[in-house]
């Protein structure tokens, strides 16, 4: 199983766990992440799909790439 795969698996884990108990912050206080980034994935998961939650890639190292 690739990062990107396992990162998908969590973060669907996590958005069907909400929708189970009916309450979005236990959730994110039983897997130990914000509020903020729960609906962040959710809005990426209902825009893109299972593309939308895998994660983007960090900002380059060499400053003159950064915009």
């Amino acid at each position: 199983m690739t990062k990107a795969q396992r990162d998908i698996t969590r973060k669907l884990r996590v958005l069907k766990y909400a929708d189970e108990i009916g309450n979005v912050s236990k959730a994110c206080c039983h897997f130990g992440i914000t509020r903020e980034g729960f609906y962040k994935w959710k809005r990426a998961y209902l825009s893109k799909g299972e593309e939308g939650l895998v994660n983007g890639k960090p900002c380059p190292q060499n400053l003159k790439l950064r915009r």
